[in-house]
C-alpha cells in the first residue's frame, strides 16, 4: 500500500510541474523603448497563410531585429502581431498570438 501512496504523489508532482510549465510565460522587459520599426516588402500573399510582421526583440541589453516570417493560418482565429507596450519606464514584450 505504502508503495501505490508514493507513487500516487509522484504523479501529482509532476503534473502540478508539468502545468507550471505550460501555464508559465517569459516576461521580456526592456529598460529602453524599442527603435523605429523597419520597413518591410511583404512578399506577395500565400493561400493558407499570414504575415507576421518584423519587430524587435530585446537581447543581452540591446534591440536585435528579426525579419517577418509567414505562418500557417489557424481557421476560425486571426493574427495578433507581438508588440511593446510602455508601462512604468520600462517596456514589456507582448508575444504575437491566435484570438
Amino acid at each position: 500500500m505504502k508503495k501505490l501512496d508514493f507513487i500516487r504523489a509522484g504523479a501529482a508532482v509532476l503534473a502540478v510541474l508539468y502545468a507550471a510549465a505550460v501555464f508559465s510565460q517569459t516576461v521580456v522587459i526592456a529598460t529602453a523603448p524599442p527603435p523605429p520599426l523597419r520597413y518591410e516588402a511583404v512578399p506577395v500573399a500565400r493561400p493558407g497563410y499570414v504575415w507576421d510582421p518584423g519587430h524587435w526583440i530585446w537581447r543581452a541589453g540591446a534591440y536585435a531585429w528579426v525579419p517577418g516570417h509567414w505562418l500557417v493560418v489557424r481557421t476560425g482565429y486571426r493574427w495578433i502581431p507581438g508588440h511593446w507596450v510602455a508601462q512604468r519606464g520600462t517596456w514589456y514584450w507582448v508575444p504575437g498570438h491566435w484570438a
